[in-house]
């Protein structure tokens, strides 16, 4: 039996509820409450902080174990009330009724008259137990769910369409639209501090957020390289930004080859911009397919082509024309490779793959009775 259930109630949840529960409960929560769902709605900022801070309690199984036994004003000031201090000679450990919660140790009395203080130390030799200080409401939110693709909406608009002045195309970064960036856009939670004097944890570094854009491109340009500008519209802490970037596409570039832009993209909730990456997405091409660095199609020949030789011309990516002759009778399958007509080799510049042509014949689907004497005859 838990000792309230107040936070289990802001999540509308029971409090045997399992830890996906907690969680579906946050999601149905937060998304009410978000800022991007309730405008600037005072009350609604308030109830997403309320939310916020009962999950990150409920979905930590030590703060959760806590809270179930002694309540939130234990867990939010690291200790017993002051008015509600137990008597120091009865009970179990330390004179607390039952004990203190495991881990918590050097309970004293001193002064005057027995005044009666608490020291309170992590049982895992950890940072003192000051209370709990809640993190960010919108951290909070992107932590569980900012790779959701089903909350994408929550995080601004996607690729735009349409081009600037310039002629670039334009494009809107899916980033953070809160005010305040960089610190809590709701001012804080306050009166949730630790116990006076005592140092917080220190949280380890965020990994900078990164917005991935696929970057289309034909196996003529991946040839050539070019130089592309695309125009960005981001959001930072001084206001909305349009950006030209330069992108700079080697000859011979790979599908899955990264481009990455630092600090480009939205100013995020913890202060710093998204890094904004292309990669490189290989349009396919009516005649020419690639395999690494070299180049294969097909040649369609007749069946007298085949038998009796052919000459064609094949147009290469790179605007030439390729003569292809055979005097000789060609077997279908047949692989035809010309060396340094592929791709462009990017690590060894001035080299390029091979192409590959492989021969198909296509036989007559019917003959008619002369036609199979002749054929009888010559063969």
């Amino acid at each position: 039996m838990v000792k309230e259930t107040k936070l289990y109630d802001v999540l509308d949840v029971k409090p045997n509820a399992s830890d996906a529960e907690i969680k579906k409960g946050y999601r149905k929560a937060a998304l009410k409450y978000h800022p991007d769902k309730a405008g600037n709605d005072p009350k609604a900022a308030e109830k997403f902080k309320e939310v916020s801070e009962a999950y990150e309690i409920l979905s930590d199984a030590n703060k959760r174990t806590l809270y179930d036994q002694y309540g939130l004003d234990f867990v939010l000031h690291g200790g017993i009330p002051q008015d509600s201090q137990p008597d120091m000679g009865a009970g179990g450990a330390g004179g607390y009724p039952g004990g203190f919660p495991g881990g918590f140790q050097n309970f004293s009395s001193s002064g005057p008259g027995g005044t009666r203080t608490f020291r309170f130390t992590s049982g895992n030799g950890g940072p003192p137990f000051g209370g709990f200080t809640p993190d960010d409401p919108m951290n909070v939110f992107f932590s569980s769910f900012g790779n959701d693709p089903e909350m994408s909406n929550l995080f601004g608009g996607g690729l735009g369409g349409g081009a600037g002045r310039g002629g670039a195309p334009k494009m809107r970064f899916s980033g953070n639209q809160f005010g305040g960036m960089g610190g809590s856009p709701f001012g804080g939670m306050g009166g949730m501090g630790g116990m006076g004097g005592m140092e917080e944890p220190v949280a380890p570094p965020r990994e900078a957020s990164v917005y991935t854009v696929k970057l289309p491109l034909s196996l003529e340009e991946l040839s050539t390289g070019l130089t592309k500008k695309m125009k960005i519209h981001r959001k930072l802490l001084s206001g909305p930004e349009d950006n030209i970037l330069t992108l700079t596409v080697k000859p011979g570039w790979k599908a899955g080859t990264k481009l990455t832009f630092a600090g480009a993209g939205d100013t995020q909730p913890d202060g710093r911009n998204q890094d904004v990456v292309f990669v490189v997405d290989e349009r396919p091409h009516p005649t020419f397919k690639r395999d690494g660095n070299n180049l294969k199609m097909d040649l369609e020949l007749n069946l007298k082509e085949a038998l009796c030789g052919f000459s064609k011309i094949v147009n290469t990516l790179d605007g030439k024309k390729l003569k292809i002759e055979q005097t000789q009778p060609v077997q279908p399958g047949t692989v035809i490779r010309y060396p340094e007509h592929g791709m462009p080799i990017s690590k060894t510049p001035g080299k390029k793959g091979d192409l590959e042509i492989t021969v198909k014949v296509k036989f007559p689907t019917s003959l008619t009775a002369q036609q199979k004497s002749e054929l009888s005859r010559i063969l």
